[in-house]
This record gives C-alpha cells, sequence and structure tokens, in this order.
C-alpha cells in the first residue's frame, strides 16, 4: 500500500535518513522500530509532507502521495497536540473537520466516547485531563474519518496496564476492519503481538526489514528446550550439545545446543531413550533481544 523508495533526509551537513525504503503492505500492522534519534519521526514526518526528502520518494497506493492524501491518512504523533483551553467536544470537532467531516462527526464521536467510556468529558476542558485522558481523547480524534492509513507514534504513551490494552485491541480491530497501520513504538512487547512486518532503523540506515516471525528465526541460536522427569543431568548427545542443565520444583530444564545438519527428530530420537520428555519447543529470540543485538552488537 505505501512504498518509501531510497529516502534520504538532510539538515545541512546531518544526514537523518540515509537511502531509506520501506514497503508497508496493506490490512496489515508495520512496525517502524528504532532507537532515539534513529531517523523514525523523520520518515513519518516525509510519509505526512510535514517535510520533503532529500531525496527519493513516497508511493501511497500505486502513486506520489500528494496533500489531498495526507488528509486521508490518520497520523498520532508522539508530541501531543491539544489545545488546553478548548473543551474536549469542541478540540475533537475541530479536529474532525480538519479532516474532512462535518455532519456526521459529531455522532461518530459520541460512539467513540461511549466505546471509551468517557461521555461525561464533552464539556470538559482539555487542561483537567490526565495525560493518558488527553490521549484517548487524540486517539479518537486519529481514526475518527476512518483512514486508510494509520500512522501511530508511540500510541500507549501514558496509559495504565488497562487502557494500553484497550487502545491493543482497537489497534486490531482497526487493522481487522481494513486499516494499513504503522506502528512506531518502543515496547516490543507490543512488536510481537501486533505487528506482522517490521523496519528496523539505526543511526539513518535500514538495518533490517520483513515478516516479524521470519526475522525472529533469522537471528535464532538453534537451542531448543526440554522439560524432562529424571534425577541426572542429560549426557552430551551426537544431535546436540547441553548448553544447561538444572533441577526445578517437579522437573529438569535443560538448553540444549542442536548440532548443525540435526533436527528435532534427531533430538528427541536420543531424549526418548534417556529421559521421560514432558515438553520440547524451540526458544527463539524475543524482539526486545534482536532490537539490542542489532543496535549495540551485542
Amino acid at each position: 500500500m505505501l512504498e518509501c523508495k531510497n529516502i534520504t533526509k538532510t539538515f545541512g551537513t546531518f544526514k537523518a535518513l540515509d537511502d531509506v525504503s520501506i514497503a508497508v503492505p496493506e490490512g496489515k500492522i508495520f512496525g517502524l522500530l528504532g532507537p532515539n534519534g534513529a531517523g523514525k519521526t523523520t520518515l513519518i514526518r516525509i510519509i505526512n509532507r510535514i517535510t520533503i526528502p532529500t531525496a527519493g520518494e513516497v508511493i501511497l497506493n500505486g502513486k506520489h502521495v500528494d496533500d489531498e492524501d495526507v488528509r486521508a491518512i490518520g497520523y498520532l504523533p508522539e508530541e501531543r497536540g491539544l489545545f488546553k483551553k478548548m473543551k474536549v467536544g469542541e478540540q475533537c470537532l475541530y479536529l474532525a473537520r480538519l479532516k474532512g467531516m462535518s455532519t456526521a462527526a459529531t455522532a461518530e464521536l459520541k460512539k467513540w466516547f461511549i466505546r471509551f467510556g468517557i461521555q461525561s468529558w464533552w464539556d470538559k476542558k482539555v487542561e483537567e485531563l490526565s495525560k493518558g485522558m488527553a490521549q484517548k481523547v487524540q486517539f479518537i480524534t486519529t481514526v475518527l474519518h476512518k483512514p486508510q492509513l494509520l500512522i501511530l507514534d508511540e500510541p500507549f504513551s501514558g496509559f495504565d496496564p488497562v487502557n494500553a490494552q484497550m487502545i491493543r485491541d482497537e489497534i486490531l480491530r482497526l487493522r481487522d476492519e481494513g486499516a494499513t497501520i504503522i506502528l512506531s513504538t518502543h515496547n516490543m512487547e507490543s512488536v510481537e503481538e501486533l505487528c506482522d512486518n517490521i523496519a528496523l532503523i539505526n543511526k539513518s540506515h535500514l538495518v533490517v526489514t520483513g515478516g516479524t516471525e521470519a526475522i525472529r528465526r533469522e537471528y535464532g541460536t538453534n537451542q531448543v528446550e526440554v522439560l524432562y522427569r529424571g534425577g541426572e543431568a542429560l549426557p552430551q548427545g551426537k544431535a546436540y550439545e547441553v548448553f544447561s542443565d538444572e533441577e526445578q520444583k517437579d522437573v529438569r530444564r535443560a538448553v540444549l545446543n542442536v548440532a548443525e545438519g540435526c533436527g528435532s527428530r534427531d533430538v528427541l530420537g536420543e531424549l526418548i531413550q534417556m529421559a521421560d520428555v514432558r515438553s520440547y519447543r524451540e526458544l527463539i529470540p524475543r524482539m526486545n533481544d534482536i532490537f539490542i543485538k542489532l543496535v549495540t552488537g551485542k
């Protein structure tokens, strides 16, 4: 649905993005990841035409993105931008009209207020809201016009676990209803839970992009975890090497390095000859571990 092709952005002698290309599939949640200062927000601003790339192009639905396309995008920036002296209802209606909504805006807003249980906030001033309350309001104004492309920059900031889960559920519901979503976050647990694809940017360069599960497997260590019953630790095998083996409450837990050229059938074939195996699973690295490894090299 969205392609950023060879995007470069310089500010004087500083290169914020250097030949970055990503492709966002339609109807998916795409994680845009990277440490602070990596260039993520610059890329988001370029997609929204807040700033123009020094080189490269942004293609939306097969054509160069223009100002009219941007009006149809839902963008929740990391910096919050509600007018503190306005009433919540007035603020929402104002932002809805900027996105082209008119007569339908009030009815749609009230549906969202009921969904989020905030009907009593309509006549509150924005300055009376907590950070999390204001974040709910800004999320509603971002999705109200039912955007085809939704860009969320740190959408869980300021939320307690209950409200963060509410926003996760809404993101999944919007995806299931056909929206394409770019999610920029440092919350790697949310990335694993929500994102179908990711791109990781570091120091203005694209480091890796692809399917979330495929990347997790690519950076795996070829280790497996075995829970088994037996008083003795496992001996070294032909199909595996014992990395660790420790006694737990009712079982022993071993982590094994699978030998090159061997698979689970080979490992299990050896194990069942010497132990009562209760469970066996591949150890696939978490996105948090992959993020740290790719950013720091450790």
